[in-house]
Parts: structure tokens; C-alpha cells; sequence
């Protein structure tokens, strides 16, 4: 390849994207507002997975595209090509240092029923990556879909979570269930149930439900050894709340229960106390990247 062009040499010599599917969007006729429908909110577990992946995250405009010959892409599926792009960066939202003002990334892409690739020029997006070894103008997409057409919505959701992911208080993740026990309070009907949860860095978390007799359950998060009754349930679409909806299992594991067999039953029902108070995770990505 010496005398490849500037870009295929650029374009081989990364690590390429998965198939990554085309996000078109048609323009709307001006609706009255007082008829015009509310748009659905952005799921926000599929940014967060791809903020917490991507220690580069960009804003850019998409300046050209190449298809590269399946000689230079052996890899790629019959029904896909693989472009080679160039973007001119608009803002760095994340990244511990310098961007070049247009950089470089390599994205499988779907092919329509006539073989060809979509077509990126002159489109925003938002580029969830890494950077290059010893290649500053080039970058690596962290998973299939981490290419986003931006909308201010998408870039508002992804600022929000970077300051999450960032702040010094940021919560942990949450690897698992570690042990769950109830407490019997001195009256009928009063107790509290803790479940300490496994972090991937070992710090404590967990959950804590207060009964009182004549009262719905209450229950709280704590992320330090002191517990706060008084302290309400994680906001939803929060770092905290995905931490936990995203992560926690539908039912308690029997080895973290240790108590008697009345006392496991209030745990388990409160747990599921827990999940209904969270809600669902809102992921509806597919999971995985390389």
C-alpha cells in the first residue's frame, strides 16, 4: 500500500465498527403546537451505555465517506460495506485532551436493495469512541451504533450524562447482590430490610426499606455506611437510577438471603418494592461492540 491514498492507509489500519444501521429522518410540515404530538422521550440507558463506554465523545459534521473494495475489508458481511469517514469536529463534549479539527473513523454499514451504502455527507452526529494509538486524527467507534444522528435533545441527554459519569460523587456500578437480611422493629408490623449490592470498585451501596406498621413501605438508597431513611428513591433517567434499573436482577439470589423463612419472604417482597418504584430500564439498543 505505498502508494494507497492518505485515507485507506488511515482506514486499514484501525479496528472496524460492527454493522451499524441508518438512522433517516424525513423533514415535518409545520404543525399548529396545540396539536402537535409530545416526541418520546430518548431512551436514556442506550446514551448511558454508550457514555460510559466512550472515553471520546464528539460533536461533528460528516464531510466525506469512502467504500472501501472488499479487498481492503475481508471481514465485513455480504450484505454491508464498510465506509471509511472523515468528520469535521464541532465540539468535544468528552476527552482528556486535543481533537484535530477533522478526524478519521471506519463504520460498517448496511446496504440497501440496490447494494449501495447510505449516504453521511454534510450530517451531524454524535460519535461515541475512543482514541488511536499514536494516530491523534483518528478514532474508534466503542460499539455498533455509537455513530447518533445529533438532535438537541440527544446532545443536552449526553452532556447531562457526561456530568454524571464525571462528578466526583458519581455512583458505582453495580456488579450483583451481596447479602439481604430483615430486622424486626420493637412493634408489630415495624422492621427494616437492608440489601448491601457489589460494586466493580468496591464501594458500598445499598438499599433499605422502612416499615411502619399502618404505612406503605419506604424505601431509599444509600451509597455511604450511613443510611438516610429520610432520603427519597433515585430520580429516574438519573446515573444513579440506571445504575440500579439497568443492573439489578429481577429476583433476589438465594444465596443472599441468611435470615428465616418469614424474614427471607418481607425481603423479597420488599425488593420487589424496589424494582416497581424504579421501573424498567429504558435500554432498547442491543448490547455489544468489540
Amino acid at each position: 500500500m505505498t502508494n494507497a491514498p492518505k485515507w485507506l492507509i488511515a482506514a486499514t489500519a484501525l479496528t472496524t465498527a460492527p454493522l451499524l444501521g441508518a438512522t433517516q429522518q424525513t423533514p415535518l410540515k409545520p404543525l399548529d403546537s396545540a396539536v402537535l404530538p409530545q416526541a418520546p422521550a430518548i431512551p436514556y440507558a442506550d446514551y448511558a451505555d454508550l457514555v460510559v463506554a466512550a472515553p471520546v465523545i464528539v460533536d461533528a459534521t460528516i464531510r466525506s465517506e469512502v467504500r472501501l473494495k472488499p479487498a481492503e475489508a475481508p471481514d465485513v458481511p455480504q450484505n454491508a460495506a464498510r465506509l471509511y469517514v472523515e468528520a469535521d469536529v464541532t465540539a468535544l463534549i468528552r476527552g482528556t485532551g486535543a481533537v484535530p479539527p477533522r478526524i478519521g473513523y471506519t463504520i460498517d454499514v448496511p446496504l440497501d436493495a440496490h447494494g449501495r451504502p447510505p449516504r453521511y455527507r454534510k450530517t451531524r452526529v454524535l460519535l461515541f469512541a475512543r482514541g488511536v494509538a499514536n494516530n491523534q486524527g483518528q478514532i474508534q467507534l466503542v460499539r455498533s451504533d455509537a455513530q447518533r444522528n445529533w438532535t438537541p435533545a440527544a446532545d443536552a441527554l449526553t452532556r447531562q450524562i457526561v456530568r454524571e459519569v464525571l462528578a466526583p460523587d458519581t455512583p458505582p456500578t453495580v456488579t450483583g447482590v451481596g447479602n439481604a437480611f430483615f430486622t424486626a422493629g420493637d412493634l408489630p408490623g415495624d422492621g427494616e430490610t437492608q440489601i448491601f449490592l457489589m460494586t466493580a470498585d468496591s464501594r458500598p451501596i445499598s438499599l433499605n426499606v422502612l416499615r411502619k406498621a399502618g404505612q406503605p413501605p419506604r424505601w431509599s438508597v444509600a451509597l455511604t455506611e450511613v443510611v438516610d431513611q429520610a432520603a427519597p428513591p433515585p430520580a429516574a433517567r438519573t446515573l444513579l437510577w440506571y445504575r440500579l434499573a439497568c443492573s439489578l436482577p429481577a429476583t433476589l439470589p438465594d444465596t443472599a438471603l441468611h435470615g428465616s423463612e418469614g424474614d427471607n419472604a418481607i425481603v423479597r417482597e420488599d425488593y420487589a418494592t424496589i424494582l416497581s418504584g424504579l421501573g424498567a430500564c429504558d435500554r432498547t439498543a442491543v448490547m455489544g461492540g468489540r
